[in-house]
Order: C-alpha cells, then structure tokens, then sequence
C-alpha cells in the first residue's frame, strides 16, 4: 500500500475518532486540536500528490510537445490553486 494511501486510512481514523469525541460531547477545544491535525495531515497528503502531477503528468505534457496538452496541464494547475486559495 502506498504512503498516501496509508496516509488517508490514518487520517480516515483520526475523523471517526472526532465524530465519537462529538458524540461523546468531548471539550470543544479538545475537539478543535484533532480536527487541525487532520487538516494539517489532508494538506501533506495534498502536497505529495500535487507533487505527483508535476513530475508526471505535467513533465509528460511538457515533453509531448503537444501545445493543447501543456495548455490543459497548466489550466488545471491554475484552477487547483484559484480553488486552494479559496
């Protein structure tokens, strides 16, 4: 199994472990620390994978020589981060 992959299970038990803490009606505080390290761990699961595009995806588009394909790669880079921004 891959790193990110093993990556997302933790992160997938990390939120069922906040939806019993709310169930449980835990210290808000408490609850609001475990939800930033999930946030933080989606963010390096997101960078490792957007890391991946470009040295596939990307660098394969760039050396096709296939101006409409670089022209989609750098669309959906430049979509990705409008909608990170957001």
């Amino acid at each position: 199994m891959s790193a990110k992959l093993n990556r997302l299970k933790r992160i997938e038990g990390q939120v069922r472990g906040i939806a019993r803490m709310v169930e449980e009606d835990r210290y808000c505080i408490d609850i609001l620390t475990q939800m930033q390290a999930v946030k933080s761990a989606l963010a390096k699961v997101e960078s490792q994978i957007l890391k991946d595009h470009a040295t596939s995806c990307v660098v394969e588009a760039i050396s096709s020589g296939d101006e409409n394909e670089q022209k989609e790669k750098f669309d959906e880079l430049v979509d990705l981060f409008e909608k990170m921004k957001r």
